[in-house]
Parts: C-alpha cells; sequence; structure tokens
C-alpha cells in the first residue's frame, strides 16, 4: 500500500471554497454593503471632490454679483502746510500768507451696472452649468469609489480563501512527506519518492508564503479603500438585479445615465456661455455712478473750513478697438467650445466600450463558475480514484502528488471565479452609471450637493461656510 487513511486530511480543503459561497456566522462579521458604507463616508477622494463641488457652487454666487451694486467707503486725515503769495494793487506790492490746515475727508461711492453685453446673465448661466458639471463628476467619483471598495473587499475575501486553501495544501503535504519516509524506512518505495514528496511540499510552502504576502497586501488594500482595517468578512453576492437584462439595455442606460457623459454634454453648455461672455466684450457698457463727499478744512485754501458735494449719473462706454484681444478671446472661446464637443463624443465612445467591456467580463465571469466547479468536482473523484489506486500498488506517489495539486489549483480557480462574478457584476452597474448608495440601498446618510448650492446662491456678505468654518 502506497498510502494510508490519513490522506483524509485532504478533505480540509474542501471547507475552504465555501468562503465566498456562504456567508460567515458571526455577529462581529462584516458585510460588504457595510464597507460600502465606510468607504462612502471616509474616503478621502470622495470627500475632497465634494469639497471641489461645493467651491464651484461659488462660482454661481460670484457670477450674481454683476447684478448688484459696488459701494465704496472713503476717509482720509491728513496736515496741509499752505503758503500763498498775492499782488495787492494797494499800495501796490505783495501779500504773502501761510500757515498749516488739518484736511478730513469722508465719502462714499456706489455704482450699478446696467448693462454690460449680456455678460453678467450668460457668467451666471455658465456658472450653473459648471455647477452641474461638478455634481456629475462627484457622481462619477462616487461610483470609482464604491467600485473601488467592493474590489478591495473582494480581493481580500479571496486571498484568504487562497491563503487557507494553501495552509491546508501544506498540512496535507506534511503529512504525506511523513508517511512516504515511513514507507521508505520499510522498504516499500525508494529514495525517489520521498525526494519527490519533499519538492511539493516546498512548493507548497512557497505557495503559502505567497498567498501570505498577496493577504497583506489587500488589507492595506483594503483599508486604504475602506479607511478602517478589516475585520472578518462575511460572503458577497452579486449585485445583477440592479443591472439591464440585455447588453443593448446597458448601453442605452449609459448613453443617457452615465456621470460621465452627463458631465460632459455641461461642459459643452459652458463653453457655448463662454462664447457669449466674450462676443458681450464688443457691446457698448452702461453703468449709473453715484458719489458724495464731505470736507473738514481745505487743501488749496486757509480760510475754506468745509465742502459737501454730491453727484449722480451714467457712463456709457463705447469698445472701438483694444488692440485685436477682444477678437482672438472669441475665437480662442469657439475652438474650446469645439474641443469640449469632440470631448463629449470621446466620453460616449468610452462609455460604451467600457460598458460593452464589463458586460462580457460578466458574462464570462458566470461561465468560468460553471466550468472551475465542475473543475473541482472532477478533480477531487481524480483524487479519491489515484488514492485508492494507489493503495494497491497501480499508482506511485507522484501520481497522487499531482493530483491534490490539481485539485488546489481547481478550488483556487473557483475561489477566484467566484470573486471575479461579483465584482464584475458591481462593474457592470458602474458601466451604465447606477453605481450609487441610492441604487443599492446602503444605509448611510447620502450628501447633498444641492443643499449647499441653495444655502450660498443668493448669500451677499458673509465668510462663514455654511458649515460654520
Amino acid at each position: 500500500m502506497l498510502l494510508g487513511g490519513r490522506f483524509a486530511i485532504g478533505a480540509r480543503l474542501a471547507v475552504v471554497t465555501g468562503m465566498l459561497t456562504a456567508a460567515v456566522s458571526s455577529a462581529d462579521s462584516e458585510t460588504l454593503e457595510q464597507a460600502l458604507v465606510l468607504s462612502y463616508q471616509n474616503n478621502p477622494q470622495l470627500n475632497a471632490q465634494r469639497a471641489a463641488t461645493r467651491a464651484t457652487d461659488e462660482n454661481v454666487s460670484i457670477a450674481l454679483s454683476g447684478y448688484r451694486p459696488r459701494l465704496t467707503a472713503t476717509g482720509s486725515l491728513s496736515e496741509v502746510y499752505l503758503e500763498n503769495v498775492a499782488r495787492v494793487p494797494l499800495p501796490p506790492g505783495f501779500a504773502r500768507t501761510a500757515g498749516e490746515n488739518a484736511v478730513a475727508t469722508v465719502g462714499a461711492s456706489a455704482s450699478q451696472t446696467l448693462f454690460n453685453g449680456f455678460q453678467t446673465g450668460n457668467r451666471t448661466r455658465q456658472a450653473e452649468a459648471q455647477v452641474y458639471a461638478a455634481r456629475e463628476t462627484l457622481r462619477a467619483t462616487e461610483q470609482t469609489v464604491l467600485l473601488s471598495a467592493a474590489t478591495a473587499y473582494m480581493n481580500l475575501l479571496r486571498d484568504a480563501a487562497i491563503l487557507e486553501l494553501q495552509r491546508s495544501n501544506v498540512n496535507v503535504l506534511e503529512t504525506m512527506l511523513r508517511q512516504t519516509r515511513d514507507r521508505f524506512s520499510a522498504g516499500e518505495v525508494t529514495r525517489t519518492d520521498v525526494a519527490q514528496a519533499e519538492s511539493r511540499l516546498a512548493g507548497g510552502r512557497s505557495q503559502y508564503l505567497s498567498a501570505e504576502s498577496n493577504f497583506v497586501t489587500s488589507k492595506a488594500q483594503y483599508q486604504q479603500a475602506i479607511g478602517v482595517p478589516p475585520g472578518r468578512l462575511r460572503a458577497a453576492t452579486p449585485v445583477d438585479r440592479f443591472s439591464p437584462r440585455t447588453l443593448k439595455a446597458s448601453l442605452v442606460r449609459s448613453s443617457t445615465e452615465h456621470p460621465t457623459i452627463t458631465a460632459a454634454m455641461y461642459a459643452v453648455d459652458a463653453a457655448v456661455f463662454q462664447v457669449k461672455i466674450a462676443e458681450g466684450t464688443l457691446y457698448p457698457a452702461l453703468t449709473l455712478q453715484g458719489s458724495v463727499n464731505k470736507s473738514f478744512g481745505s487743501a488749496n485754501a486757509l480760510d475754506n473750513l468745509q465742502s459737501f458735494s454730491a453727484a449722480i449719473g451714467a457712463q456709457l462706454s463705447v469698445p472701438l478697438y483694444q488692440g485685436g484681444q477682444e477678437y482672438a478671446t472669441i475665437r480662442q472661446a469657439k475652438e474650446t467650445l469645439g474641443q469640449r464637443r469632440l470631448d463629449l463624443d470621446t466620453a460616449r465612445e468610452a462609455v460604451r466600450s467600457n460598458a460593452t467591456q464589463a458586460w462580457g467580463q460578466l458574462e464570462a465571469a458566470k461561465a468560468q463558475i460553471e466550468s472551475t466547479m465542475a473543475q473541482v468536482n472532477a478533480a477531487e473523484i481524480s483524487l479519491n480514484g489515484v488514492r485508492e489506486e494507489a493503495r494497491v500498488g497501480q499508482r506511485t506517489t507522484l501520481d497522487v502528488l499531482n493530483a491534490q495539486q490539481e485539485l488546489v489549483n481547481a478550488r483556487a480557480a473557483l475561489v477566484t471565479a467566484q470573486r471575479d462574478r461579483v465584482v464584475a457584476s458591481y462593474t457592470v452597474l458602474s458601466g451604465v452609471g447606477s453605481l450609487s448608495p441610492q441604487i443599492l440601498g446602503l444605509k448611510v446618510q447620502q450628501y447633498d450637493a444641492v443643499t449647499h448650492s441653495h444655502q450660498i446662491r443668493d448669500a451677499w456678505i458673509g465668510v462663514r461656510t455654511p458649515d460654520g468654518r
């Protein structure tokens, strides 16, 4: 007999493949949904994009300031030395006066733009388009962060399962080596059989160390994506229920809902308004101006005690020629508009390509699971058969070692296929632009970019942000 009954230890490997198909019954275990919530709350890339969106909201307030008056108050205080020499008729000669005078002046001025070639209105509409584009960019960042979090979660789950596989494989190979050495001592096998068992054990330990390294790397990537160290992870399920049923439906949804496309569309709108703003510099500008000034003392006459002046009027400015700068600016804006339209076409093609690729990966992952499950079943039958044949001397130690390795490889491939299946379902959802907390139903307070925009849109004064800074 080549191998004894202790080879039943290999059955321990069958438990590992369940890590990605059955949930861990532990009160302190962590689900993928919980990991996505943590990532949505803590990810610095997402929080930075939210801050960028809030900063873009201020562009609307800046543009609306063009409708509002400009008020300026001035004041000055100075000490003036005056010396005056005047001709006097009787008696003929000159009269000289000299002295110091304290001069204080206070005043206020106001101006209101009445017409500037529709630049203020176009700037406001451009700023609103930029806000909408920033919101879509934020939505795209949310998708990227959530997909990265799901990928990191599944990678760690996969690497943990493969690490356990390799650990169990090393235990089995150590048992095989002990049994082979015992049989060599009894003269039942040759030194070659012992060397083969030793070689396979060394290879198994190398694979275990590699799996351990991958596991440590995945833990670090998990903390980077989620924001907290990993706990005990539960198995995750695909999210196909949220995705379109066919590739055609996926392409239709992605062409209308994907944030990359909608952000590019708003960028085109902003570029259109930029052309109109540049053209507005060729129009006349009409401004209403007023001022009030009160002076105590005079810088020109010692006997002038105080004076008051007030003025109101309108100023019309008609641009005639400014060296050609305004015309170059208009041409530049038109070229930028053409670029934004091409960027929109590029975004559409990229989204279409990514959605098609994601759909293909999902279909491949489904088929891969079926094939690897069949491979595992066949490898298990093969290993059991080789063991029985080895008992009666019809198989060698190398045959059993090979069958053992094929089973380990098949189970590792099944774990990887199960990981790919879940990640592919999230990738498809991201590809059609629907990977969001709302669609996934995450139990988290969702960030509302519209609220901040409404809070600051009509703020005339104040330096504090809505959160108190």
